[in-house]
């Protein structure tokens, strides 16, 4: 799960997404991590008011961001991206990666309400992080079902 610094929008679905892994007892057929195209965050622990958000929902988490490595393509059955700068960013960085094996989307292509792209949080509010969470929570549903 993929956004440009790996703070806000992909930690949260991260953390959607194990929980529900968890939640339906497959977390041994799924490696969950996010991480950002930029390097600007690398290190850092999400934004509060992502943690705030996902504590709101009775979800944790411990990540760190991190950029995307050459590795990841070539691991990683599926990226999942927030928006088209990002995909657009991604499918760069995959043509530079010999043996690419991920199949690199929108999150938003498995949204059932159709929201496509999903909005960086960073400079809105509490109210906005909520969004990003109720649309990581219908992608990553509607994902893991199609996907097992």
């Amino acid at each position: 799960l993929v956004s440009i610094g790996n703070i806000c929008r992909s930690p949260i679905a991260e953390a959607v997404f194990r929980k529900l892994v968890t939640d339906e007892k497959l977390e041994h057929k799924w490696r969950t991590d996010s991480a950002a195209v930029s390097d600007w965050n690398v290190g850092r622990f999400p934004d509060s008011r992502a943690l705030s958000c996902l504590r709101n929902h009775g979800i944790e988490t411990a990540h760190k961001a991190r950029q995307i490595t050459k590795e990841d393509f070539q691991t990683f059955d599926h990226i999942l991206c927030m928006d088209e700068s990002n995909l657009r960013d991604l499918n760069r960085k995959s043509n530079q990666v010999k043996d690419c094996k991920a199949k690199i989307e929108l999150l938003g292509t498995y949204d059932p309400q159709k929201q496509l792209i999903i909005e960086d949080p960073y400079y809105g509010n509490e109210k906005d992080f909520e969004t990003v969470y109720e649309q990581c929570l219908r992608c990553c549903k509607a994902f893991l079902e199609k996907s097992h």
